[in-house]
């Protein structure tokens, strides 16, 4: 809620209207904690899709604690953050559509990318999108929840769209569809070439540790500027490693599996 309020603020530079509705793109509690501070500025509904509330129910109170632990930056006066969850008052599968007077706003779940439950928010008027985390600009894509194998679709199906502006989950707006395409193409890139690079050194037979190791190297040349690289290295190849071998469907992450895994792969 303390981080929320910059936000807000910023709103009010714009407009003096009611917040009536907060949209969950996904269900990491960095994105998700600061719903709170909403409420005292007219909000009515905390909107998810379905499988991003399943997700909460899942894995939310592991994932609360492993965040606040892992990136303690991320979560300034963390003490102001409501005991228990962010839960969603509404949820919808595929498509919902909101008008604000007569703008038109869609949700939309484009597929698996980030999360299984990641939603983007469409604005087909303006042709300006939210995407929430399944697109980032001059930042890493964290992935540790990820489905590498349908990302790369997920974000033709945005393109698909065609968007004129779009707002990544990190990074600086993405203003005409010059931006925007290379945003796209990107992001596609570092998860095609990260999942190629684990998915290789797998099928050869080597251990995590030796994929993490080939797989930070070969990237870095190309990816080691953006934003928080070497935090989220070791998430996103623990994740395609486990896609590659024997876990289709991410695992929950643990302050105790966290722990683990660095001590494997840094310690």
């Amino acid at each position: 809620p303390a981080m929320a309020a910059d936000v807000i603020r910023r709103i009010r530079e714009v407009t003096d209207k009611p917040i009536r509705y907060v949209v969950l793109t996904h269900y990491h509690a960095v994105r998700v904690l600061g719903a709170s501070a909403y409420k005292a500025e007219g909000c009515q509904q905390v909107i998810a899709s379905q499988d991003t509330y399943d997700l909460i129910v899942e894995r939310g109170e592991q994932d609360k604690a492993s965040e606040i632990g892992r990136f303690p930056r991320l979560f300034r006066n963390v003490e102001t953050v409501p005991a228990g969850l962010t839960w969603p008052t509404l949820t919808f599968s595929g498509k919902m559509t909101l008008w604000l007077g007569k703008l038109e706003v869609q949700l939309l779940q484009l597929g698996r990318g980030h999360t299984k439950g990641d939603t983007v928010v469409w604005l087909p008027g303006e042709r300006a999108m939210l995407s929430g985390d399944l697109v980032e600009f001059d930042a890493t894509p964290y992935a540790g929840d990820a489905y590498f194998q349908d990302w790369p679709q997920t974000l033709r199906n945005i393109a698909a769209l065609e968007p004129r502006a779009l707002v990544p989950g990190r990074g600086p707006a993405l203003v005409g569809r010059d931006q925007v395409e290379k945003g796209l193409q990107v992001t596609r890139e570092f998860v095609s070439d990260l999942y190629a690079s684990v998915k290789e050194g797998a099928a050869a037979g080597r251990d995590l540790k030796a994929v993490y190791r080939a797989t930070y190297e070969r990237l870095k040349p190309k990816y080691g500027s953006w934003v928080i690289f070497d935090h989220c290295m070791p998430f996103d190849v623990t994740r395609a490693y486990d896609e590659a071998t024997a876990h289709p469907h991410p695992r929950i992450w643990t302050a105790e599996r966290d722990r683990q895994m660095w001590e494997t792969l840094e310690g």
